[in-house]
């Protein structure tokens, strides 16, 4: 784990590569907080699929990033998990 946080460490002196990550970080904080609510409630990908009537391979795609869910989708998951979706603009 050292290396890694090293390594961002280092990437992330590049302001390019520091303003792109600044860019992407509420994406990641969102998916991220999918997938600690899915373990937490201890579903699978395909379990939480099948409570909100899509496929697993539509909520690999969303937790690994290439997905592009609605806002609609997003409050179903959420809800599915038992949490409710709250966005903010700063």
């Amino acid at each position: 784990m050292e290396r890694w946080r090293d390594f961002k460490k280092e990437l992330l002196k590049d302001p390019e590569v520091a303003d792109e990550y600044q860019k992407l970080a509420p994406r990641y904080e969102l998916i991220s907080e999918l997938i600690k609510l899915r373990i937490k409630n201890g579903l699978t990908q395909k379990e939480l699929a099948e409570r909100i009537g899509t496929k697993q391979s539509a909520v690999s795609r969303i937790e690994s990033g290439n997905g592009n869910p609605s806002l609609e989708c997003l409050e179903k998951i959420f809800l599915a998990l038992g949490a409710q979706l709250h966005i903010s603009a700063k």
